[in-house]
């Protein structure tokens, strides 16, 4: 089942000639799920090649380098004669503000456009065996990241158990076993689910921050993360301008990852103050942090496999 990451902008506020304002596309099995939505990130979804059939946004705070294209892109979908109504999630209180953001150019969509104002701590978006949880960030104004958190599968079913062990003819048997029902054989034999049927398998999971601060909120929302996309503006040396601004430094992002238990950590959100190369960003990051970490650069696609496939 694909779960796949792709960076449409990974800039800090000023956009450069290599990295764009604010926005990820994550695509779960088809169905696609658009964080933040910075200028020009309509061009961006072209470009990469991510599909336009957006079902929800997530906005992470209302700063421009994080909400500038989403008018554009609402025009667009109208122009496409789009029908399916959009929504659109956000911090609480920022409904207003957001509604005059998509009213700004005068342009009505034909299809609906639905803000959801959601509370840290709760769920966004409750989907087929997943849910988009909100977590609370430190940042100048009020802001929030998302983990979207798959359920857990179920376990295998051993079937050369259940077939040479324990005498069961393939067949439906099989299907009621893995779906938890007890089966009873002709023979008389009851043959319970745990018998041929191991331990629940974990699902994946993705936390992506917006601009904030460390907080102990990213490491407690999501239970070891397959991916951890965070907040890393500024290098080492410019630790101060991080914390007077509320942005996170790769250093700072590295340590909460190592903390979350994070399998991979993207930093993300490069200031235009480092408009080559950050791979500074990546070994003061990996001085912190023992598991996979890189600098996400526009156009990069990030596949999660579950665990056990890897």
């Amino acid at each position: 089942m694909t779960l796949r990451t792709t960076f449409l902008g990974t800039s800090g506020a000023v956009p450069t000639t290599r990295r764009a304002p604010s926005a990820v596309m994550v695509n779960r099995e088809g169905e696609r799920f658009l964080f933040d939505c910075g200028e020009g990130t309509q061009r961006q979804m072209m470009r990469f090649n991510t599909g336009f059939d957006v079902g929800h946004v997530f906005l992470t705070h209302l700063h421009g380098d994080h909400v500038l294209g989403l008018p554009g892109l609402l025009q667009t979908w109208d122009f496409q004669n789009r029908t399916d109504s959009l929504a659109v999630h956000c911090p609480p209180g920022s409904r207003r503000q957001l509604r005059d953001l998509i009213g700004a150019g005068g342009h009505d969509t034909a299809f609906p456009v639905r803000i959801h104002e959601v509370t840290p701590g709760s769920v966004a978006l409750e989907g087929d065996a997943y849910e988009i949880r909100a977590f609370e960030t430190e940042h100048r104004t009020t802001s929030q990241g998302y983990a979207l958190i798959e359920d857990d599968r179920k376990g295998r079913f051993d079937r050369e158990k259940a077939e040479e062990e324990l005498g069961i003819p393939p067949g439906p048997a099989y299907g009621k076993l893995h779906a938890g029902e007890s089966v009873e054989l002709d023979d008389g034999r009851v043959i319970e689910p745990e018998q041929v049927v191991g331990d629940p398998r974990p699902g994946r999971s993705l936390v992506y921050t917006g601009d904030t601060r460390p907080v102990d909120a990213t490491v407690a929302v999501a239970d070891e993360p397959d991916l951890l996309i965070h907040d890393a503006t500024f290098d080492d040396e410019m630790a101060g301008r991080a914390r007077s601004t509320g942005h996170a430094t790769a250093r700072e992002a590295g340590k909460i990852a190592e903390r979350a238990g994070a399998k991979r950590l993207a930093l993300t959100h490069i200031s235009s103050r480092y408009p080559g190369d950050a791979r500074g960003h990546q070994r003061e990051a990996a001085g912190v942090f023992d598991g996979d970490c890189f600098v996400a650069e526009d156009g990069q696609t990030v596949e999660l496999p579950f665990p056990d496939d890897e």
